[in-house]
């Protein structure tokens, strides 16, 4: 009996004889050329950029300079631990004019480790992470202060920067709070509106206030706020029936108004940590300069914690907003050298460590459709420097 060839066969043949075509074709690039003649629009454009290849790649091959020939910048927004910052450098400079006022005291870094830094302040946390993005080589930073949530949250934008961290300048316990008219107990914010600066850490810590009262998301009306000085006021003006940010700022508010604070940091002490972050080519460029930053910022932490009164005045010269100065340094002192261990793993025992933190609101940004999936945290921590000045001083 004869067999009878089906509908499909000969389709079923082209494609076979297409396939074998396109196997013998592509090896030897007949299919790019005829892509690149025919069809050129197709042809994938790839974009190239700095993160594409290691940090270090313009490190000199000799050690032709300690420390950089011009100032370093280091930018932050002002909270209580960026008093050891002010101490270090002497004070607070700007972009515009990063050179120290007439008249100003020299910092710890400039007397004791002939170090010519500047503390840069920025008005808001999306400010200082464009300045570090783009470096003081071209009109930035060249190290920032930043929240270990704020460096989860951006280092897809900061990935050409290459950043890492190398030092932990402080943790809030209390500087953080979030506060509220007519409502008198966490519960009470569902279906209420929530003033928040979307890319300032009083934005992780509200996350966290709502998880505590068992709300979603999507429990609340959200109100982007255009910075965290702009929660108290706000508040003030009825835009907002609760509003997190900076403790100063939003208590006077609901005082003002007959509401009350509902939550600080105090409640999560180890949830908002601020560490100093590098940019990648800083980093590898000037090796002895980030151990005399880190000798530095920790001598001045130890003054702060003897005698807070010098950086309180200048805490208070650049950011009145914060309250009285030594409250804000009380509730966020700055990290000594025993507490950088703790948090790294190096010795000691912390009960939230870097990493720990780093992975867990990376996943929380990315379960929330923030941000795409970050690297390990060990990818974005350096600790050469911080180990060279933890073994010299000892335990």
């Amino acid at each position: 009996m004869a067999l009878r060839r089906g509908p499909g066969l000969i389709p079923f043949l082209i494609l076979c004889a297409l396939g074998a075509a396109w196997l013998l074709a592509s090896p030897l690039g007949y299919l790019d050329r005829l892509q690149a003649r025919f069809f050129p629009a197709a042809k994938d454009a790839v974009r190239l950029s700095p993160g594409d290849f290691p940090a270090g790649v313009t490190a000199p091959m000799a050690d032709l300079a300690s420390v950089p020939l011009r100032p370093t910048l280091i930018g932050f927004t002002a909270r209580g631990s960026a008093a050891a910052l002010l101490l270090a450098t002497g004070g607070a400079s700007t972009l515009d004019n990063p050179a120290p006022a007439p008249g100003a005291a020299q910092g710890v870094l400039k007397t004791a480790y002939a170090m010519d830094a500047r503390a840069v302040v920025f008005a808001n946390e999306d400010e200082l992470r464009q300045a570090l993005s783009v470096g003081a080589e071209h009109g930035g930073v060249d190290l920032a202060v930043l929240s270990v949530d704020r460096l989860a949250a951006w280092l897809p934008a900061l990935r050409d920067a290459a950043p890492r961290t190398v030092l932990l300048v402080g943790r809030s316990r209390g500087q953080e709070a979030l506060a509220a008219v007519g409502v008198t107990e966490l519960a009470q914010l569902r279906g209420k509106r929530l003033g928040v600066y979307p890319a300032g850490s009083s934005s992780y810590f509200a996350l966290w206030v709502l998880s505590r009262a068992g709300l979603r998301m999507s429990d609340v009306r959200w109100v982007d706020l255009p910075s965290t000085l702009d929660a108290g006021r706000a508040l003030r003006e009825g835009r907002a029936d609760a509003v997190a940010g900076l403790w100063g700022d939003v208590e006077l508010a609901a005082r003002d108004r007959g509401g009350q604070v509902l939550a600080t940091t105090a409640d999560a002490p180890h949830l908002v940590a601020t560490v100093l972050v590098a940019r990648g080519d800083y980093a590898a460029r000037y090796p002895d300069a980030m151990r005399r930053i880190i000798r530095g910022l920790l001598d001045a932490g130890q003054s702060v914690a003897k005698d807070p009164g010098p950086a309180a005045r200048l805490l208070g010269e650049v950011a009145p907003y914060l309250g009285d100065p030594s409250e804000a340094i009380r509730s966020a002192p700055p990290a000594t050298l025993a507490d950088n261990r703790a948090f790294f793993g190096l010795s000691g025992e912390a009960p939230v460590t870097y990493d720990e933190l780093f992975q867990s609101a990376s996943a929380l940004y990315q379960k929330i459709r923030r941000t795409a999936k970050a690297p390990p945290a060990e990818d974005t921590r350096d600790l050469g420097a911080l180990k060279y000045v933890s073994e010299a001083r000892g335990p």
